[in-house]
């Protein structure tokens, strides 16, 4: 396993470890792969997801985007991923009903000292865009975190910091 998918998956870790909103959530996420500015995941819909005419509620398109782009963030080596400053998403087509698998790829389109940007792309199992959204988060002060890492271009070995797994 490559060391951004070790980090990456440590970092998801420690939000299922807050019992916050996301372990309420979507507790079932799981992280595929991992490279450096990019996440893949996928999420079995459970009914908890769904709205009232029983397709996968936008709310969670827009949760989704938040986390992942903060994953996204995480797999640049940033431990703590900032905060939001700003997030959208366009609904395309239904995202699926209960049971189904829903799929994601979070990247970082930008990155600077103070904010990173990050697009998500939400697919059906036949690979059919469902969804998009965009997040924006201010990382100014996560940047200089003890519990940062500077990843190989590959994302396999960790060059600067710790590879605690």
């Amino acid at each position: 396993m490559s060391a951004c998918l070790r980090f990456t998956r440590r970092v998801w870790k420690s939000f299922i470890d807050n019992k916050g909103h996301d372990g309420l959530c979507f507790p079932n996420l799981e992280i595929r792969r991992a490279l450096p500015g990019t996440v893949e995941t996928s999420l079995k819909i459970e009914p908890y997801n769904l709205n009232r005419v029983g397709t996968v509620h936008g709310g969670l398109i827009m949760s989704l985007t938040d986390t992942l782009g903060s994953l996204a963030v995480a797999s640049r080596g940033h431990y703590m991923t900032g905060v939001s400053t700003d997030i959208g998403a366009s609904f395309i087509k239904p995202a699926g009903r209960g049971g189904d698998v829903l799929h994601a790829r979070a990247i970082v389109t930008a990155m600077g000292k103070s904010l990173a940007y990050t697009r998500v792309d939400f697919t059906n199992p036949t690979g059919d865009l469902v969804a998009y959204g965009h997040h924006t988060k201010y990382v100014g002060r996560s940047s200089s975190d003890p519990n940062n890492v500077k990843f190989s271009e590959d994302g396999e070995t960790i060059i600067e910091g710790k590879d605690v797994d």
